[in-house]
């Protein structure tokens, strides 16, 4: 919203530089009517974002959150012990699939491997040798990757063709244990879907570093839910990888200002 606003200053504005990889938020055809350049930063080493998803992945299979609950709010010290209280569900030995494999889905997965997964499945454009050279990662249909996985990650672009794609029906195909990451874009889901297939054991539980809108408000119905996992896109949030992203934001401004090229243009 903000970038929008920021178009109708007028004639004077030459560059914006968005610190990010995605540039949804940016009217690039205004842009390119106004003669005004745009840049991002899309070469910044994904670990950090990776890093990320394995964190929220294993809080919310572990159910990490609910566990902290637990001993704050006292249900610790007053429940019934039993052999299955706050019991999660393992990554060894399960099959974890990959929506989008691109550089943070292959990092993901590269992480994912020490876990002694079964299997790890992808979709996306086309398959790719790397990863069943590195991985030993299997190409599958997007239907297929929801009916066999245990472990659903989303790291796919945001499209025209993308958006929305992970709605009631792509829910329904899926494991009724099935845990549900999205650390790429909030608009590939619909929350509303979502909602209602945690909350009547279509899957089981969902992590989500990113969502639409954002902020999610406070009073979303997604807020209320023990089994999903929220945080507020904090998937390059390490000092290392934001400083990258600042330089490389500055330098995109400064040479669109001296009419160079930018260094990452849109």
């Amino acid at each position: 919203m903000w970038i929008e606003f920021c178009v109708g200053f007028g004639p004077g504005l030459k560059v914006i530089a968005t610190m990010s990889v995605g540039h949804d938020h940016i009217d690039l055809e205004d842009c390119r009517k106004r003669g005004i350049v745009v840049g991002n930063t899309p070469d910044v080493p994904p670990d950090a974002v990776a890093e990320l998803t394995i964190g929220l992945l294993l809080a919310t299979s572990r159910r990490l959150m609910e566990a902290t609950k637990e001993v704050t709010n006292g249900g610790w010290a007053n429940c019934a012990w039993g052999p299955l209280w706050m019991c999660g569900n393992s990554l060894a030995g399960s099959t974890v699939g990959i929506v989008g494999l691109g550089c943070i889905g292959f990092a993901v997965a590269e992480r994912l491997k020490s876990f002694n997964l079964k299997n790890i499945l992808y979709c996306g454009n086309k398959p790719k040798i790397e990863a069943t050279e590195k991985l030993n990662a299997k190409f599958v249909p997007f239907e297929e990757l929801l009916k066999q996985s245990d472990f659903v990650i989303t790291c796919a672009s945001l499209t025209p063709n993308t958006r929305g794609i992970f709605n009631l029906e792509a829910f329904q195909k899926m494991k009724r244990n099935a845990i549900f990451i999205n650390i790429s874009r909030g608009g590939l889901v619909n929350h509303e879907d979502l909602y209602t297939a945690l909350t009547t054991g279509i899957i089981k539980a969902a992590g989500l570093d990113v969502m639409e809108p954002e902020p999610l408000p406070i009073y979303h119905k997604l807020t209320k839910l023990p089994n999903c996992v929220l945080l507020p896109h904090i998937g390059s949030a390490t000092v290392e990888t934001r400083t990258i992203m600042a330089l490389l934001t500055a330098k995109n401004i400064l040479a669109g200002l001296d009419g160079k090229p930018l260094l990452c243009p849109l």
